[in-house]
């Protein structure tokens, strides 16, 4: 077979029409332009705000270039789309800024919703939730400082470690692997440990948990050997998703007003070493590791297909997931899938309105990722002369 080739347009955009194409062109020669996605942001809170019309245009735009649906079975067509040619769901319920009990126990139920879903096709092999949306940030900011809780957060904390046990158990009787995504490195630290109780909880057999893995903090890789060690005493096997990571200049700004070290690496070469350095350390490792290898970025996906190779590991090898975001990198995606790997999308869905703090962040978070959009638009272009629409 042969080598894998990230330029290949026909594949990677093979499932849009010309219309869907020319739509992702467009929105990211928007995104490309800094100040545009700053002002847009801005007059679009403010029109939600005034209760103004604009769902519909949002629908019509960013919204379906970057999300499935408003509900899991509104996502179902892409799903299957999708699936046609071997890229599998990780289906995302992204509201965010909901913090009140009520709602925490909202997010079990529709995880449990998810995790239904998900056993009921082969196309959706795993559900995710965050951590947020299942207890109070204040809350695990105070257990990650170890400070003394009262007897009223005590409630709470325990609370919260029955809904991870309810989701976790949830998916372990449903074999369907659960991904708890990572949050500021200020509160990670509770984070890790629920997970970390969880894994040793539910990963007996195989990795049901995985927590996840900003390589841009630079004591990740530390923390993953700590795990591996943790995880040959209590026998029980590590589900990690790993990632660069999301709230880079959030992290290094509060690290500035605060007047401690920044966690987060000080270069871009140095979290790509470190992503590298964790990713091999993984790979080396599966007898412990499950890996769900979450990047967009070329050269650390042809590292880990490497390896694969060297190891003389399956494609399929159930131990190793590729993903990418829905609405970006295509051409690493849909060219791997059509190699035999396990790929799937991260698909985030809900209502317009609620899901607009994420699809401003993705918009913010493209401006500020050097290269990113530009090779979006690059490989759009190139798809767009194929098709003899330029």
């Amino acid at each position: 077979m042969s080598a894998l080739d990230f330029e290949n347009t026909a594949i990677a955009f093979d499932l849009k029409s010309d219309a869907e194409l020319e739509r992702a062109y467009y929105l990211f020669k928007l995104i490309s332009k800094q100040p545009l996605v700053r002002i847009g942001t801005t007059v679009t809170n403010l029109a939600l705000k005034a209760h103004l019309p604009i769902e519909g245009l949002i629908r019509a735009t960013v919204f379906d270039h970057f999300c499935g649906g408003v509900s899991a079975s509104d996502c179902s067509k892409l799903i299957k789309e999708m699936y046609t040619k071997g890229v599998s769901t990780v289906l995302d319920f992204s509201v965010e800024g909901k913090s009140e009990e009520i709602q925490f126990d909202f997010a079990v139920k529709k995880t449990k919703e998810l995790i239904d879903f998900a056993s009921q096709s082969d196309a959706l092999p795993m559900a995710v939730f965050k951590p947020t949306a299942v207890g109070f940030f204040e809350l695990y900011e105070v257990v990650s400082k170890k400070e003394k809780m009262t007897a009223e957060q005590q409630q709470q904390w325990t609370d919260v470690l029955n809904r991870y046990h309810e989701i976790c158990k949830y998916a372990k009787d449903n074999n369907v692997a659960i991904l708890i995504d990572a949050e500021e490195s200020w509160i990670q630290d509770a984070i890790d440990q629920i997970v970390q109780l969880m894994m040793q909880t539910y990963n007996s057999e195989t990795a049901i948990v995985f927590n996840t893995v900003q390589a841009y903090r630079k004591d990740r890789f530390s923390f993953v050997k700590s795990l591996h060690a943790d995880a040959q005493k209590n026998h029980y096997k590590c589900g990690i998703k790993l990632v660069r990571g999301a709230y880079m200049e959030k992290e290094r700004n509060r690290a500035k007003e605060l007047h401690y070290p920044s966690p987060i690496c000080d270069t871009k070469l140095d979290t790509d070493k470190n992503f590298n350095s964790i990713l091999e350390f993984l790979m080396s490792e599966m007898n412990i590791f499950y890996l769900f290898l979450g990047t967009h970025n070329e050269k650390s996906t042809l590292l880990a297909v490497n390896f694969l190779q060297k190891l003389c590991l399956k494609k399929q090898d159930k131990r190793i997931w590729f993903g990418q975001l829905y609405g970006m990198s295509d051409h690493i995606s849909y060219n791997l899938s059509a190699k035999g790997y396990n790929v799937a999308k991260y698909v985030p869905f809900g209502p317009v309105r609620d899901v607009l703090p994420y699809l401003m962040r993705r918009a913010e978070e493209n401006t500020s990722v050097a290269g990113q959009t530009n090779r979006e638009l690059d490989l759009l272009k190139k798809e767009r002369k194929r098709r003899y629409l330029d």
